[in-house]
């Protein structure tokens, strides 16, 4: 399914707060084209992790690798630039600007007008979103809507786009369908599947059992900072992944 080498590596990583150990010794990889699920209830650490691999947070033990390259001393702005896409739940997309300007938030594309004064190329702009869109085989009316104008779902596919047009080699999900209705969740799990035939591993963290067991190929179970099971789709029931996460399967 997938080659040797995984193209994320997390290895014995410890993160502590204060007196609180937050993660510990963690060992999490993931391989190219594959959709890894990360439970836990809250507090697990799954939040922890995600921020120590995005480079939100520092490690203070253990190493994290990307292709190769070791991410414990990047800026989240570099793992962005390296390939590494998180979306959060919140989205950080800018409701008063259309999705072609969602996609190249921070990066727009600049033309200069009669020759001289820089304004932003929005034909350009939404002209790439709808290619990426349309790779993700997600359809939206118009693009010169604003973002405020669409649905949850919408908004979350504008998300996945902009992770995937700049060049996205892993894409991190924080409970993505939480806030949708059931056919918005249904896209956004399809568009999952779009990214994993593409290649393109996905963390996924969700609460809805029903998400995971429909598309992730393995799910790495958290509590209290530790990992407790890494189960195979083909092994994995919902009881065997509550039982992992509420610590049942202890003697």
């Amino acid at each position: 399914m997938h080659s040797d080498q995984p193209i994320l590596r997390v290895s014995g990583v410890s993160k502590f707060f204060g007196g609180l150990t937050a993660l510990n010794n963690v060992d999490f990889a993931v391989y190219r084209g594959e959709v890894v699920a990360l439970l836990g209830d809250n507090g697990a650490g799954k939040s922890t992790l995600i921020k120590c691999i995005s480079g939100v947070y520092k490690s203070e033990q253990g190493a994290i690798t990307f292709n190769d390259r070791d991410l414990r001393s990047s800026t989240p702005a570099e793992i962005r630039e390296y390939g590494i896409q998180t979306i959060y739940q919140d989205l950080a997309l800018a409701e008063n600007l259309d999705v072609g300007a969602n996609v190249f938030l921070g990066r727009e594309k600049k033309r200069r007008f009669l020759g001289l004064l820089p304004v932003t190329d929005d034909e350009f702009m939404r002209t790439e979103a709808t290619k990426v869109l349309d790779r993700l085989d997600i359809h939206i009316p118009s693009l010169k809507q604003k973002l405020v104008n669409l649905s949850g779902g919408q908004r979350q596919a504008v998300a996945i786009a902009r992770a995937l047009y700049w060049n996205a080699q892993l894409v991190i999900m924080d409970e993505p369908t939480a806030a949708l209705g059931v056919p918005e969740q249904r896209k956004v799990l399809a568009t999952v599947k779009t990214l994993r035939n593409e290649g393109v591993p996905v963390i996924f963290i969700s609460h809805t059992m029903h998400d995971v067991m429909e598309v992730a190929d393995r799910m790495v179970v958290m509590r209290r900072g530790r990992v407790v099971a890494n189960v195979p789709r083909s092994e994995a029931t919902v009881e065997l992944l509550v039982t992992h996460m509420v610590g049942g399967s202890e003697l």
